[in-house]
């Protein structure tokens, strides 16, 4: 990348070759060397938003979920939409009853490894492959049952056409969930859906509040604040603290984005946002893409031969297949899974208790899924709705994968340096016989490697930003001097006699301030002046 690449241009680069044309729903995402995540803003220099040193490591995900996934005009993009919520039903952030989440996997596995056949699928084989965080048999058998006898015959675009209409119906489809806590201290995860503002408390969504009832989002340090406007002229302000100042950064823009792509009717409509009330304080920010209703028209316009998917089944717990061009493969089972990805787990273990997110416990799935549809969601905004039996807590969704994985890419390169094992037999040896903690304190003295002198930047942004608040409130206050000049030299030099002018004219105050100040400066000024003028003149 040149130095003053755009991230339009990197985004379009990476949309040309998956050959993407409904390319608005997307995103690029990023970690920096706090552990923050980020998207990817389209308008500025790749280089300056990373903070990093190269290379980056950057995802490409689902920035914008679909109000109707199966909606959408080419199957590229729903099978990028399908790639993204498998993801999603991995990391625990998708919650759904026992007979959902049995249906959505006997769905993934019929669109990867085709029908059941005894001769390669024996007794158990579902517990091979790993869609959810914890699994039980009794819901291996399920999925498994529902695969032999429902599915036969579908074909993998039929199967992930299926899984995105179940999954739409979720109550927590489209959640991107920001670690939070409310006033009491209680930890909370807040979210922007396809349908408004969500947040999800214990086992249960505390609030639902749709895009045209928000009416402000700002923030403050920590806080974050949502003013809410509902039935009756009812005015609530909603107010929960997140982890870090960048932290809270981030969730504001995100609800600016949301409420812009899916509440507006055009793009012409969208204006700049401050984060406070003073002009000269916080931060401002503009979304810069298209709203959801012309990303729908245009891809009806969409009149192209369909372009060929080639479809690859890759590690379940990565749960993000890519397009390749080789054959369509089957997951990898579950043991071999463990064995290439067992490093990533302990360098995320690592991070959990990291400054980017409340400590939360692992989301336990097996049968403890339950959560209402679609509908009970849209007809109340403030009725408690019980999501799962379980308290929400998407722990993995919480860490920087992006990161990890980059890591566990230096550690397999530096171990063949070294003449260590790498293959997945020998890694599985030598990660049997290695401390977690030796794991995470390389994972972490990498990732230090991979970003050095990241505190003295983000103190030396804290400084810049004071400046730059600093010299705002100062070019303020010399506009408004100037423009005050300007007014009281049209007022006592100026012939005009609007009707505005007359009644300040005629008041005994200006009067005074006239003949008693105004007039003596203006000698004084005007004597200043000729003196000057006749001292060049004489020399």
């Amino acid at each position: 990348l040149q130095r003053d690449a755009k991230g339009q241009y990197l985004f379009d680069l990476l949309c040309h070759h998956l050959n993407l044309l409904e390319k608005d729903y997307f995103g690029i995402r990023f970690v920096d060397p706090d552990k923050q995540r980020h998207w990817l803003e389209f308008t500025k220099s790749v280089v300056k938003q990373m903070r990093a040193q190269p290379p980056f490591t950057m995802c490409f995900r689902v920035k914008f979920y679909p109000t109707d996934p199966a909606a959408l005009k080419e199957e590229i993009t729903r099978y990028l939409v399908f790639l993204q919520i498998k993801r999603d039903l991995y990391h625990g952030r998708l919650l759904c009853k026992t007979s959902d989440a049995a249906l959505l996997a006997a769905y993934i596995l019929q669109a990867e490894i085709g029908d059941y056949d005894p001769g390669k699928h024996p007794e158990g084989y579902s517990s091979k492959f790993q869609f959810f965080p914890k699994h039980s048999e009794k819901l291996e058998r399920k999925i498994a049952e529902i695969h032999k006898l429902e599915l036969s015959g579908q074909a993998p675009a039929t199967s992930e056409l299926n899984f995105l209409r179940k999954a739409q119906t979720l109550e927590t489809y489209g959640v991107d969930p920001h670690p939070c806590k409310d006033v009491s201290g209680n930890a909370a995860f807040l979210a922007f859906t396809p349908f408004g503002f969500v947040v999800l408390q214990g086992n249960k969504r505390v609030h639902f509040i749709k895009w045209n009832e928000v009416t402000k989002m700002k923030f403050e340090g920590k806080t974050f604040y949502l003013y809410v406007s509902q039935k009756e002229e009812k005015k609530i302000v909603l107010t929960y603290f997140a982890p870090t100042p960048e932290a809270c950064k981030h969730l504001w823009k995100c609800g600016i984005e949301n409420q812009a792509f899916y509440k507006l009717e055009k793009s012409s409509q969208v204006r700049t946002v401050s984060s406070s009330n003073l002009f000269f304080k916080g931060s401002r920010f503009r979304y810069s893409g298209r709203v959801a209703k012309e990303v729908m028209e245009s891809s009806a316009k969409i009149k192209r031969e369909p372009p060929e998917i080639h479809r690859a089944g890759l590690v379940p717990s990565r749960s993000c297949p890519s397009i390749t061009h080789g054959p369509r493969l089957s997951s990898v089972p579950r043991t071999r899974r463990r064995a290439v990805h067992i490093s990533i787990m302990e360098g995320l273990e690592s991070l959990r208790d990291s400054a980017h997110s409340t400590p939360v416990r692992s989301a336990s799935h097996g049968d403890a899924f339950a959560g209402p549809s679609r509908g009970g969601r849209a007809d109340s905004s403030e009725r408690v709705a019980v999501i799962a039996d379980e308290n929400y807590s998407p722990a993995d969704s919480m860490l920087p994968t992006p990161v990890a994985e980059h890591s566990l890419e230096l550690m397999l390169l530096s171990r063949q340096a070294n003449g260590a094992p790498c293959s997945i037999e020998e890694e599985k040896e030598s990660e049997a016989g290695t401390p977690a903690a030796a794991e995470a304190e390389e994972a972490g003295g990498e990732l230090r490697a991979l970003c050095p002198g990241g505190l003295g930047v983000a103190q030396a942004e804290q400084v810049n930003k004071f400046v730059l608040s600093v010299l705002r409130l100062l070019l303020v206050t010399v506009g408004l001097l100037f423009v005050l000049l300007l007014l009281l030299i049209v007022l006592t030099e100026s012939d005009l006699d609007t009707a505005f002018f007359r009644d300040i004219r005629q008041t005994p105050e200006f009067e005074q301030f006239h003949y008693q100040y105004f007039c003596p400066l203006r000698r004084w000024f005007a004597c200043k002046v000729r003196a000057v003028v006749s001292l060049l003149i004489d020399t």
